[in-house]
C-alpha cells in the first residue's frame, strides 16, 4: 500500500494552494467543502477565485510564490503549470515535512486526491495511488449508480442517536445487532421516501423496546471457488453475519470477503478428513443460533448438492431455529464451464448425472448399470480417492474402456488444472499427476471438448492430455 488512506478534519486548517488558474480553483472548492481555511499564492487569478476571495470565502495573495508562504501551513498544493514553480513548492514543503500534492504529477506528491463519491455525511474514496486515476475515476461512477441518495440522510439520522445507543447498549455486540436491525427495518424505507420525522420516531420506539435477540443461520453456497461466481444475495448475507462457519473447501479469496469483525469458526470437511463431525456442526449452528447470532454457515458449491446442506436445515428445522437457503454454482456446473466442457451436447450426451464418489459407510451402493449407459454425462463429486472403484464399476457394467475423461483439479480457480485422458486410464492418471481435491471427475463425450474449447487461463493454460500409462515418465 504506498498510500494510507485517511479522512482529515480541515476545519479552519491553513491550507496553502499555489496557483492560480482552473486546477487551483477545482482544488479550492474541494476545500472549501471541508471547511479549511484556503489562501492562495498567484500572480494573477481567475475570475472564480476573484469572486470567492470578495465573499471572504478565500485569501488571495497577488505575487510569485516565495518560502514564507509556507509558514503555519499545514498542507500545500502546487497547481500552477508552471514546472520549476511546482517543483520548487514540492522540495521547500518536503524539508518541512508538510503534506504536499503536485497536480498531476505524482512523484513529487506525499499525499493525492482521490475520487470521491459524496454522500455527506458518508464519504468514499477510490485511489489507485496516482497511477491509473481515470481508471479510479470510472470506478466512482460505478459507485454512485449503486449507492443511493438516502445514504446520507440515513447517517445523519442515525448519527443524531448514536450517544443514545451507546448509553442503551453497554457492549459493542449489543449495539451492533440493534443497528443491523434498524437498517433492516422500515426507518430506511421512510427515509428514502422523505419522511425523516416518521422514521426519527419509529427509531425512537426500537430504542426504547427490549426485544430479545432473534438468532438465524444463512446456509450460503459459495460456488467452486472463484469469488465472481458469488451471488449478491451470498455476499450480502456474509457482510452480515456475527459468525462465519466454513469448509476448507471455501476459497481464501472468499473468505476474504466475510465481515471484518466476524467470528471465525472452520469445521473442516475434505474427502477422508472430516476434522469437526457432521453432528457437531448441527450443534455448533443451533447453539449460536439461539444466543441471538447470525450465522453465515457458507460452503463451497451448492448447499444442496453433495453438501449436507439438508442435513443442517433439517436439525436447525427441528430446534425452531430461523434460517433462509441460498444457492450457489454447484462444482459440476462451475467446472464444467471453466474447463470448457458443456455437461450436455446434441451430438454426445442428451443427459447429465450428479454423482458422489464418497457416500455414507453403510450407504447403498450407485446404480453402475444406469451409470455405464452411453450419451450421457456423469459428473462425479470427491471421486478422486475412490477413482479405482469408479473406474472398475463402469466399466464392468458396459462403458467403452476409451471413453473421454476430464479431471478438474482446483476448479474456477487462478490454480485450475485440466487433465484428460481416457476411463480405463483414469485411475493411473489421477496417481501420475498427482491430482488433489478438490477435483471433479467429467466422464464422456463431451470431456473430449476440452481441447477444442477451453477459455479459462487460455495464455497459460494448466492442461494436458494424459497418455498411456505405460508411456508416462
Amino acid at each position: 500500500m504506498q498510500y494510507l488512506p485517511i479522512f482529515t478534519k480541515l476545519e479552519n486548517k491553513p491550507v496553502l494552494i499555489v496557483g492560480g488558474g482552473e486546477v487551483a480553483l477545482r482544488k479550492c472548492r474541494a476545500f472549501l467543502k471541508a471547511n479549511a481555511a484556503v489562501t492562495l499564492v498567484s500572480p494573477e487569478f481567475c475570475t472564480e477565485l476573484l469572486s470567492l476571495a470578495a465573499d471572504a470565502s478565500v485569501a488571495l495573495r497577488h505575487k510569485p510564490f516565495d518560502v514564507s508562504d509556507l509558514d503555519n501551513v499545514i498542507l500545500v498544493v502546487a497547481a500552477t503549470d508552471i514546472e520549476a514553480v511546482n517543483a520548487e513548492v514540492a522540495e521547500l514543503a518536503e524539508a518541512r515535512n508538510l503534506f504536499v500534492n503536485v497536480v498531476d504529477d505524482q512523484p513529487k506528491c506525499n499525499f493525492i486526491f482521490p475520487s470521491i463519491v459524496d454522500r455527506n455525511p458518508i464519504t468514499i474514496a477510490i485511489s489507485s495511488a496516482g497511477t491509473a486515476p481515470v481508471l479510479a475515476r470510472r470506478l466512482r461512477e460505478k459507485l454512485e449508480t449503486l449507492i443511493p441518495q438516502h445514504i446520507g440522510p440515513l447517517a445523519t439520522l442515525v448519527g443524531q442517536f448514536r450517544h443514545k445507543v451507546k448509553a442503551r447498549f453497554k457492549h459493542f455486540a449489543d449495539r451492533r445487532q440493534f443497528w443491523e436491525s434498524v437498517f433492516d427495518s422500515n426507518v430506511v424505507s421512510e427515509v428514502q421516501a422523505g419522511n425523516n420525522e416518521n422514521a426519527q420516531i419509529q427509531l425512537e420506539a426500537m430504542l426504547a423496546s427490549t426485544p430479545s435477540p432473534e438468532g438465524e443461520v444463512y446456509i450460503v453456497g459459495a460456488g467452486p471457488g472463484d469469488p465472481e461466481l458469488l451471488t449478491l444475495k451470498a455476499l450480502q448475507l456474509m457482510q452480515q453475519a456475527d459468525v462465519v462457519v466454513y469448509d476448507y473447501l471455501v476459497s481464501d479469496e472468499i473468505m476474504d470477503l466475510v465481515r471484518r469483525d466476524a467470528d471465525l469458526i472452520c469445521v473442516g470437511k475434505k474427502a477422508g478428513n472430516h476434522s469437526v463431525k457432521q453432528e457437531h456442526t448441527n450443534e455448533i449452528l443451533v447453539d449460536l443460533a439461539k444466543q441471538g447470532k447470525k450465522v453465515c454457515r457458507i460452503k463451497g458449491g451448492d448447499p444442496f448438492i453433495y453438501g449436507r446442506g439438508g442435513e443442517e436445515v433439517q436439525v436447525l428445522a427441528e430446534n425452531n431455529v430461523k434460517y433462509q437457503i441460498v444457492p450457489g454454482i454447484t462444482a459440476a456446473a462451475g467446472c464444467s464451464a471453466y474447463a470448457g466442457i458443456p455437461l450436455t451436447h446434441r451430438d454426445h450426451a442428451q443427459a447429465i448425472q450428479f454423482v458422489t464418489g464418497h457416500c455414507k459407510q453403510d450407504g447403498q451402493e450407485l446404480d453402475w448399470e444406469g451409470l455405464a449407459k452411453a450419451n450421457q454425462t456423469l459428473a462425479v463429486y470427491m471421486g478422486v480417492i475412490k477413482s479405482p472403484h469408479i473406474q472398475a464399476q463402469l466399466l464392468t457394467h458396459g462403458r467403452s474402456p476409451s471413453t473421454p475423461v476430464a479431471i478438474v483439479e482446483n476448479g474456477t480457480r487462478k490454480s485450475q488444472r485440466v487433465v484428460r485422458t481416457q476411463l480405463d486410464q483414469l485411475a493411473e492418471t489421477i496417481t501420475a499427476h498427482d491430482i488433489q481435491s478438490p477435483a471433479l471427475l467429467i466422464i464422456g463425450e463431451v470431456a473430449a471438448l476440452h481441447e477444442q474449447l477451453a477459455w479459462f487461463n487460455k495464455n497459460n493454460q494448466i492442461s494436458s492430455f494424459a497418455q498411456p500409462i505405460t508411456q508416462v515418465a
